[in-house]
């Protein structure tokens, strides 16, 4: 056992030029630290298994849920219940820094949905 961090946590890039470093990835559970840059954003999507929490390091993430738009700004966060439509964005001018935690993990498990 070690400690995780950005720096010793597996990396990867999606999207739009985004980055996730994760940091706890087991069978049961996932956690993600992710940046965004500004005018990015993941596509509108839900998952059948996996229900998640969003929490905000830093910058301001524009989080919709089920047709309902949420800003969650620095130490805010958001639970997305599995089968909930959602799509986050960072509309700021600032990288958005955020944690996302998915039980069961939510790869293999994202399907896209059309608004």
């Amino acid at each position: 056992m070690t400690t995780v961090s950005k720096e010793n946590a597996e990396h990867y890039q999606w999207g739009e030029q985004c980055d996730g470093w994760h940091l706890v990835k087991s069978k049961n559970l996932s956690v993600i630290q992710e940046r965004v840059p500004p005018g990015c954003s993941e596509v509108r999507h839900l998952h059948k298994e996996s229900e998640q929490f969003f929490f905000v390091l830093s910058g301001c993430a524009i989080l919709e849920v089920n047709g309902e738009t949420f800003e969650l700004k620095e130490n805010h966060g958001f639970h997305v219940p599995n089968n909930t439509p959602h799509q986050l964005s960072n509309r700021s001018q600032t990288d958005l820094h955020f944690i996302v935690t998915s039980a069961p993990p939510s790869h293999g498990d994202r399907f896209e949905v059309r608004a």
